[in-house]
């Protein structure tokens, strides 16, 4: 082969290296893919770079495309990810962006929470709802304090060992002296006169007991008092989880009636009902159609803490559930209640009465699935 053709060769090999490697590059920074663009706003972005990964459910699904600073010191940090076209089926406008490291020192990444099924799809351009990224720099400032509390916790249990011997030195008198019948509790022991007079005195107390759960139940009617029950929606807090679920049903349910919390409830951080006529048509259908199961599930946004908001959704599942029961003749033992917490990056939430089919027509909605 002459040094031409060697040359050639050479030259052809390099490009075709070349056009593998462009393509490479291209495709894993989504150059030849259909792509949109949305916002996630940030407080602080604990180190993510530009052209991170972003990923969604472990999938690489697009990257980091600007990191922008605010205009104003109160404003957040806008992070503009660039996202595959086909995640728009499961990238909903109600999902979360939280910031990510892989293992314990590795490189950051943009996580994506999957949306929700009856949410609605995203467009180009849109913000979602985002979640403070984990400073681990605390975390190593907390496990130092722990350390020091344990370290604390020892030197107080060495003490507290020799205390305990000597305590049980003197448990040991205590029990003795009882047995022969000395002090109150000797005699309380020994002397069965002394006894019936404590069980009479236990009785009272339990009557009492019973008359302050009476006066509680009285506060709560009462004029001063009955104002904050109202403005909160509901008057017992144990009866939140009274009827409640963990989950949805599996199968497909017969009808879903969607509410909005503000076109329902009074305020964003009440369960009073302001608009409850809303509803009438959820009693009336059930009413006139038969259910094996109906399931009253309420969501809030991310705002306040996810405790605060787990309890808000379990009140206004309940106060629906409570509104359907007494107003419609409707079997209030297949009513359920779930309380979702936080779905969605709005404000108010949302409210889902699902009703799942018995009977003649769960097997009819079978049918059409085959």
């Amino acid at each position: 082969m002459s040094s031409i053709a060697r040359l050639g060769a050479f030259i052809l090999i390099a490009l075709v290296m070349f056009g593998v490697m462009v393509f490479l590059i291209g495709d894993k920074q989504l150059l030849f893919s259909r792509t949109y663009k949305i916002n996630a706003p940030f407080e602080n972005v604990a180190g993510l770079d530009e052209g991170a990964p972003v990923r969604a459910g472990g999938v690489r699904i697009g990257t980091v495309k600007r990191i922008l600073l605010p205009h104003q010191p109160e404003d957040k940090i806008t992070v503009e990810l660039e996202l595959d076209n086909s995640t728009r089926d499961v990238i909903k406008k109600d999902s979360i962006a939280s910031i990510e490291t892989e293992g314990l020192l590795g490189a950051k990444y943009l996580a994506v929470s999957f949306g929700s099924l009856d949410a609605e799809h995203i467009v180009d351009g849109d913000t979602i709802g985002s979640r403070p990224p984990l400073d681990y720099g605390d975390v190593a400032r907390r496990a130092s304090e722990m350390l020091e509390t344990a370290r604390d916790a020892i030197d107080s249990s060495k003490v507290a060992i020799g205390n305990v011997n000597e305590a049980s030195a003197d448990l040991k008198s205590i029990t003795g002296k009882i047995d022969s019948g000395q002090g109150t509790m000797g005699a309380l022991v020994n002397d069965r006169t002394m006894y019936r007079n404590l069980n009479a005195t236990v009785q009272e107390a339990q009557a009492g007991a019973t008359s302050f759960q009476e006066n509680m139940e009285a506060l709560k009617h009462n004029f001063f008092l009955r104002g904050f029950f109202k403005k909160r929606g509901y008057y017992d807090s144990s009866e939140l989880t009274k009827n409640a679920v963990t989950k949805l049903p599996a199968g497909q349910p017969a009808r879903t009636f969607n509410f909005e919390s503000k076109d329902l409830f009074a305020k964003p951080d009440t369960a009073k009902l302001s608009k409850e006529k809303s509803l009438d048509q959820v009693g009336a259908f059930l009413e006139s159609n038969p259910y094996a199961v109906v399931i009253v599930k309420a969501q809030t946004g991310t705002k306040g803490t996810k405790e605060e908001n787990v309890k808000l959704s379990q009140a206004r599942a309940m106060v629906v559930r409570q509104y359907l029961a007494k107003r419609f003749k409707i079997d209030d033992a297949r009513l359920k209640t779930l309380g979702a917490g936080e779905a969605a990056a709005n404000e108010d939430g949302r409210l889902s009465i699902v009703v799942y089919p018995g009977g003649k027509e769960k097997r009819a909605i079978e049918a059409r699935n085959k």
